[in-house]
C-alpha cells in the first residue's frame, strides 16, 4: 500500500510538469512502448490496476503512467510511456522518456502494422536502446511472458516444520544459497551450517552448500550453526 501511495503521488507530480523522473520500485521495471491507440494503457490497466485514461483518439498519454504488477508475491513496476513518433527524440520530452525506457529491464512493444514496427525499431536503435523485448499480441498469459523475460528468480525460504513463508525473495538469475543467504541476513553466512532445498534439487529437502545454484520457485530452509 505504502508502495502504490508513493507511485500515485510520482505520477500526479509528473503530470502536473513538476517531476518527469520516476524512481525505479520493485524487483524489475517494466515500460509499454508503442504507438498510439495499441493497448498500452489497457494493458497496463489489467496488470496493475492503475487508474489511467483509456480513450479512443490518439495520443490520451501525455505523461508515463506507473503502477505495480504484483506476480506471485514479486512486485514489478510497470511504466507506460507516451505513444512514440517519428523523430520523438527531438520532441520537447523525448530524451526524458527515452532515458526512462533505458534504465528499464524489459520493453514490451505495442504496434497496429509493419510499418509501426519499423518506426519503433529505428527510433530505439537510434538512441542505441538494447533492452530486452517482448511483442505484444493480446497474449493470455503476458505475466509468465514478462517474468521468463526478465534476470530474476523468486525463492521461497522456510523454518524447520513450517509452510514456506510469503511473499518470495526476487533473486538473479544464478544466484546460489549465498547470495540467498546475505539478502536474509549479514550474519547467516558465517553461522551457516547447511541448507535444504525443495524444488530444484535431486530429491526432496536435500541438503547442500552455499554455492548451491537455485532455480525459480525454489523452496529453502538455511539451517545455522
Amino acid at each position: 500500500a505504502k508502495l502504490r501511495s508513493k507511485i500515485e503521488a510520482q505520477r500526479k507530480k509528473s503530470k502536473s510538469g513538476k517531476n518527469l523522473v520516476i524512481k525505479k520500485e520493485g524487483s524489475a521495471t517494466i515500460v509499454l512502448v508503442g504507438t498510439t491507440n495499441t493497448g498500452k494503457s489497457t494493458l497496463l490497466k489489467k496488470l496493475t490496476g492503475a487508474n489511467v485514461k483509456i480513450g479512443e483518439y490518439e495520443y490520451t498519454t501525455k505523461f508515463p503512467e506507473v503502477g505495480i504488477f504484483d506476480y506471485y508475491g514479486i512486485k514489478l513496476q510497470i511504466i507506460e510511456i507516451p505513444s512514440l513518433f517519428e523523430d520523438f527524440k527531438e520532441s520537447e520530452n523525448g530524451p526524458t522518456f527515452l532515458s526512462i525506457i533505458r534504465q528499464s529491464d524489459l520493453i514490451i512493444l505495442f504496434f497496429n502494422t509493419p510499418e509501426e514496427k519499423n518506426m519503433l525499431d529505428m527510433e530505439l536503435n537510434e538512441v542505441e536502446i538494447n533492452i530486452p523485448l517482448l511483442i505484444y499480441n493480446n497474449q493470455e498469459n503476458i505475466g509468465d511472458e514478462i517474468w521468463k523475460r526478465l534476470n530474476i528468480i523468486k525463492v521461497r525460504t522456510k523454518q524447520s516444520g513450517k509452510k514456506p513463508d510469503y511473499p518470495p525473495v526476487a533473486l538473479k538469475k544464478g544466484s546460489t544459497i549465498r547470495d540467498l543467504a546475505e539478502h536474509v541476513h549479514k550474519d547467516f553466512i558465517k553461522n551457516f551450517r547447511f541448507a535444504r532445498v525443495w524444488g530444484s534439487s535431486k530429491f526432496k529437502g536435500q541438503a547442500v552448500g552455499l554455492n548451491y545454484k537455485l532455480q525459480d520457485d525454489d523452496v529453502v530452509e538455511l539451517h545455522l550453526k
